[in-house]
């Protein structure tokens, strides 16, 4: 392979900054040219830019949203579907590398040169890709606030042990959701606390890893409820639980979403943006993503 067909995006800003020192020196030597962020959407110019150059591997050096700037910049290039991706973890929570099994900057480093591909899909939300989720409600409010650590304490509902507050004081989404399922057509509506999409994250029961290569996004939609149950139930696990009758659990290939009440702050990969109605769907299969053997293809 030749030197140019491999790039890195890297952000050095990500984390706490310690890898910019030593990241680059470790992927030119298996390859890679870098190009390093200077600014805020940079990693979507750079991405447009190598992937306009017809880039055959591209390595993102960073954060969740800095991966979502970098497919973003490739699907602007209409280049997802001709390009290798890995995924060097140096962000906070680093969600999709967690998920796809690279477990440290050093298994990153590796799997980007010599990782198993595995195809897999990419939603979208109004034609904006992401990887790892989009949800709506108090979590994309404020999630925000939220450590790393408690995140991976509590995992999704983590917002709640730094959020009581905005928890006690959140009103709630009056949301209309018509979705496709293996059935055919199915609707929901009603006052929710929050919806949650996920492409690589799925969140009911144990949560962990979605199937990256069904076609479907895993979605979750909760019910609103008193504060004080809304609390109690998020710090011992029990609102996404399996046997919880306060979540509407489907699976589909796509959902439109239609608020009732104005616009509805939305988080796609962390990237935040309001809609009065947004549709949100998958691609099959679309992008080739090299994963760590922690990664499973259909987990159950």
């Amino acid at each position: 392979m030749q030197i140019g067909s491999r790039r890195c995006i890297l952000n050095p800003q990500s984390g706490d900054g310690d890898h910019a020192s030593y990241l680059p020196r470790l992927m030119r030597a298996r390859g890679f040219e870098v190009y390093e962020t200077e600014y805020a959407e940079h990693a979507v110019e750079l991405a447009r830019a190598v992937g306009e150059a017809g880039a055959s591997e591209v390595a993102v050096c960073g954060g969740d949203g800095t991966v979502n700037e970098v497919i973003r910049g490739l699907h602007d290039a209409d280049h997802l579907d001709s390009v290798t991706l890995s995924v060097v973890p140096v962000g906070t929570a680093n969600l999709l590398a967690r998920m796809i099994g690279v477990g440290s900057v050093e298994d990153g480093v590796e799997i980007a040169d010599t990782g198993t591909t595995r195809t897999v899909d990419v939603g979208f939300a109004d034609g904006e890709p992401f990887l790892v989720s989009c949800i709506a409600g108090l979590p994309a409010d404020a999630s925000v606030a939220t450590s790393s650590e408690l995140k991976a304490r509590f995992g999704t509902l983590a917002f709640l042990v730094t959020g009581t507050q905005e928890a006690l004081e959140f009103d709630g989404l009056e949301i209309e959701i018509e979705a496709t399922n293996a059935e055919g057509s199915v609707e929901w509506h009603g006052e929710a606390l929050c919806l949650l999409v996920g492409n690589a994250r799925r969140f009911v029961g144990k949560g962990g890893q979605a199937d990256m290569e069904d076609g479907l996004l895993d979605v979750a939609i909760v019910e609103q409820m008193p504060p004080g149950n809304l609390v109690a139930e998020a710090v011992t696990h029990r609102i996404l639980g399996d046997d919880s009758d306060r979540v509407t659990h489907l699976r589909a290939s796509d959902l439109t979403v239609h608020s009732q009440n104005g616009a509805i702050t939305f988080s796609r990969d962390g990237e935040l943006a309001s809609h009065d109605e947004l549709t949100l769907s998958v691609e099959r299969q679309l992008l080739d993503l090299r994963v760590g053997d922690e990664y499973v293809p259909d987990p159950v």
